[in-house]
């Protein structure tokens, strides 16, 4: 059904139609049951998107740094937040959501092209997207799998990066964080194929089935994928299972993690 086709039948504007399809213009429930019927869905999916429009009504809480943050993350923080659980390989980094703010800050000062300002600003957005974890509701499960080359690291120098692996150790004693060590001793493995990644599932519906389909998050240099096809997050969940196979169990990986921080900052 073509945009004239469709706003003809709902005796709107095409205007109207391209604020509400690219995103422009916040959705009543009315509209949308409207919208539904026209289009021919589904009693199901008709309640289900009236409960979204509701959440149309204000921005996400990420807008506030519209300033800095990269075209296209905006995305990516918005999946983040409805994420019920996240599968995620890092093999030269530890993950935003669980850097201390003077790691994250290391990190974008070696990126020449940001003034001090605006690291402040992205650290700021980094801290609040942490909030997430930290939530007393429904925290997302968390599983990380760390090359072994992020524990030896030092970024930032030795005080800054001891910091951030008792952070990563303090985040292991909690039930719905796992954090965990691929050491150099395994060898060649399934990460050195697929890079860095990360998995988001979503809530599903009472029978089981998915309001929104998983999706893999692949950052690149100068750009970032976004794969929810069947067969691409088969791939990637087998992989993480294949890596998760050769690293190191938790109760280790704080251990290491104790150890490597004690080496940076001596006795």
């Amino acid at each position: 059904m073509t945009v004239q086709v469709a706003a003809k039948a709902l005796e709107w504007s095409e205007a109207k139609m391209w604020r509400i399809e690219t995103g422009q213009t916040s959705l009543r429930s009315h509209d949308v049951e409207t919208m539904c019927r026209v289009y021919g869905a589904s009693e199901e999916l008709k309640i289900a998107l009236m409960g979204l429009a509701k959440e149309t009504k204000g921005k996400g809480w990420w807008h506030a740094y519209g300033d800095v943050i990269p075209d296209g993350f905006d995305l990516f923080i918005g999946l983040e937040e409805a994420a019920i659980s996240r599968e995620e390989y890092s093999p030269e980094l530890v993950p935003g959501l669980l850097q201390t703010p003077d790691y994250a800050r290391a990190i974008m000062r070696n990126n020449g092209h940001l003034h001090d300002e605006e690291i402040e600003r992205l650290v700021q957005l980094r801290m609040r997207r942490q909030t997430l974890v930290n939530r007393l509701t429904a925290p997302p499960a968390l599983q990380v799998v760390l090359n072994e080359a992020v524990v030896r690291r030092a970024v930032g120098g030795p005080a800054i990066m001891a910091a951030q692996l008792h952070r990563l150790a303090e985040a292991n004693e909690r039930p719905d964080i796992s954090v965990r060590v691929v050491p150099f001793s395994a060898g060649a493995h399934r990460g050195l194929e697929t890079g860095p990644f990360i998995l988001m599932r979503f809530p599903t519906t009472g029978d089981g089935r998915n309001h929104e389909p998983p999706t893999v998050y692949v950052q690149g240099f100068t750009g970032a994928l976004y794969l929810d096809k069947p067969h691409e997050i088969d791939c990637y969940t087998e992989a993480f299972a294949v890596i998760s196979d050769v690293a190191l169990s938790q109760e280790d990986s704080t251990a290491l993690f104790r150890q490597r921080a004690g080496e940076m900052i001596g006795p």
